[in-house]
């Protein structure tokens, strides 16, 4: 088959939900069995780990980064002979520890996606060494184009964007949530709070992203002398809402670099 998944859980399964929509090309496993649901609810193979070692020809590795070294073990000969195109999202873990993994030099992608992928806004910087041809990579992206925002990296880079991009979602969750529950104690309906907090969020991205104006020329336009924005602004300065950001992304950068040792 085109397409195999060694791992299918939350990230995995995003992007094989994605990538179904290009093509049905594709054997899915997992050691929990959720894989199985996912096969028969996208119309794609359900199968198992020796199986995609030696039948498909791109095989995304989407297993955590601790047992990375355990699954590729004995699917070694197997990879090393047929050099299938690998493809992994493992966080912190390098192309080289890949291969080192298999036991030989073959082509690698590494690639670290976020779960927004799954609604076709996902953000995946990409590397890849020098095995994978242009023409392979060109064919590679056009499959991938459902899922979002597909951008070529430097490596060294990759554990920086993991932790801004890759994270990020769950940062904006707790941001959305914590909106919401403001608006719910002034006074308006939970399920209301959450949709007005929500596509506030979405409306503003997107006009950041029509126009890439400077977010602090879009947050000034927003606050009128003496208003009520600049009131709410002063709040989140005085609790150091852009210091707790800048940290929780440099925490999970420490962590990505944790995960590669």
């Amino acid at each position: 088959m085109k397409y195999g998944f060694l791992g299918c859980g939350n990230m995995g399964g995003a992007i094989a939900r994605a990538l179904s929509l290009q093509t049905k090309d594709i054997a899915v496993t997992d050691r929990s069995g959720k894989a199985r649901i996912l096969a028969q609810e996208l119309g794609i193979a359900y199968s198992d780990n020796m199986s995609i070692a030696a039948n498909c020809d791109r095989i995304f590795l989407a297993v955590k980064p601790h047992v990375m070294r355990d699954m590729l073990a004995p699917l070694g000969d197997t990879l090393a002979q047929r050099k299938p195109l690998l493809i992994t999202m493992a966080a912190g873990l390098e192309i080289r520890q890949i291969e080192e993994f298999v036991g030989t030099h073959l082509p690698v992608i590494r690639i670290m996606p976020n779960t927004p992928t799954s609604v076709g806004k996902g953000v995946i910087p990409y590397c890849a060494n020098e095995l994978v041809t242009q023409e392979t990579k060109a064919d590679w992206l056009e499959d991938m184009s459902r899922c979002g925002l597909l951008d070529s990296l430097e490596e060294r880079l990759m554990d920086a964007a993991s932790a801004l991009s890759g994270s990020g979602p769950a940062y904006l969750y707790l941001m959305l949530e914590a909106m919401a529950d403001g608006g719910v104690a002034c006074g308006l309906p939970r399920a209301k709070a959450m949709d007005y907090a929500a596509m506030t969020m979405a409306g503003a991205a997107e006009i950041y992203l029509s126009t890439h104006q400077h977010p602090g020329a879009l947050k000034d336009a927003v606050c009128s002398p003496g208003g009520s924005t600049i009131a709410g602004v002063r709040i989140l300065e005085e609790r150091g809402f852009r210091g707790a950001a800048m940290d929780c992304v440099c925490a999970a950068f420490a962590k990505n670099k944790e995960l590669g040792k």
